[in-house]
């Protein structure tokens, strides 16, 4: 497997076109400036030391050269091998309502936005665990599986959106339904699903998935996000309405996250601008008995950066080396025969 180590550093590669456009900008001044001074096939007989192409070999190695330490930089690795493991964790779904209710502003900046920084937490506090994410609104899809990779997570996780699922709604059920299914066998005991939503069910039993889900060892916690008062959705610049046009107002359905999580085994929070409860769930969850979890990791990459710096100090040598002139004593070692 192949990977970058510090993939930033590339974008230092785009230094490459800025010296390009410099390089050009600077032989064309040159050219107009000697042009005033008469026919260039003339001066180029009054200066026979000069040499162009010397001069553009040397701008070339000096960008291979950039462009390799850019690539050293970033640290190319391959790993060498896959290997096993074993960890002693929890299994933690996260099911994330992106409906577009989710955008009403009675939690700052949003609800969504408040979620996702939540999370963002949450998953800096993980150790040993893995953790999958859902979103849901009118249907339901697996956004990242059960993983112990929490970089990845939290890439996801940043880029949570209510574009991402085209149907609205808010299939409470049908999420809980598919984290069912998308713990990974063998973590019998050892499972958890978190639910972040404002409660307001439009499409499903979600009591009913929730006394299935027990069934297969999955502890239920909820997050209510909202407020009883409720909030205005805005939506491309105005705010959702309904058939009269009458502004649609979205308030937290409690009683539902609480059904979910009663019949579960596990607890409902109601979330606040200052904190929306997942601290207070993980502490819980850390009483759950944790079990074996296997996971396949890439790991002992080889470092390969070095190689490419030896390749990019040599190129500098020679560039160093290279004479910009023509030079009558090594004219007969002249490789470019310019």
């Amino acid at each position: 497997m192949f990977r970058f180590g510090t993939p930033e550093y590339l974008w230092f590669l785009l230094i490459l076109p800025v010296l390009i456009g410099i390089y050009w900008l600077s032989v064309r001044a040159r050219k107009r400036r000697l042009a005033r001074f008469g026919n260039p096939a003339l001066l180029a007989q009054l200066m026979p030391e000069a040499s162009p192409k010397r001069v553009r070999n040397k701008f070339i190695l000096l960008l291979l050269v950039v462009g390799l330490i850019a690539l050293a930089l970033a640290r190319p690795q391959f790993g060498s091998k896959l290997k096993e493991v074993t960890r002693n964790g929890i299994e933690i779904m996260i099911a994330v309502d992106v409906s577009n209710s989710m955008l009403a502003q009675d939690f700052e900046p949003n609800r969504l936005e408040r979620t996702k920084f939540a999370i963002d937490r949450l998953i800096e506090q993980l150790d040993e665990d893995q953790i999958g994410l859902i979103v849901f609104a009118g249907e339901a899809y697996v956004q990242l599986p059960i993983t112990a990779d929490y970089v990845a997570a939290r890439n996801f996780v940043r880029h949570l959106s209510t574009d991402m699922v085209t149907r609205q709604g808010t299939a409470m059920g049908a999420a809980i339904d598919l984290a069912s299914m998308s713990f990974s066998t063998g973590s019998e005991g050892s499972r958890v699903l978190i639910i972040v939503s404002d409660g307001e069910n439009h499409e499903d039993d979600p009591v009913a998935s929730a006394r299935a889900a027990v069934e297969k060892g999955i502890k239920i916690y909820t997050i209510g996000m909202g407020t009883e008062e409720g909030a205005v959705i805005p939506y491309n610049g105005d705010y959702i309405r309904n058939e009269e046009g009458n502004l649609v107002v979205t308030r937290l359905d409690e009683r539902t996250l609480e059904q979910v999580a009663l019949v579960s085994g596990g607890a409902y929070i109601r979330a606040t601008n200052r904190s929306i409860g997942l601290g207070e769930i993980i502490q819980q969850i850390n009483e759950v008995e944790k079990k074996q979890l296997t996971t396949q990791v890439f790991e002992d990459y080889n470092e390969q950066y070095q190689y490419i710096l030896v390749v990019a100090l040599a190129l500098l040598l020679l560039e160093a080396l290279m004479i910009s002139r023509k030079n009558r004593i090594l004219a007969r070692f002249n490789i470019f025969k310019k």
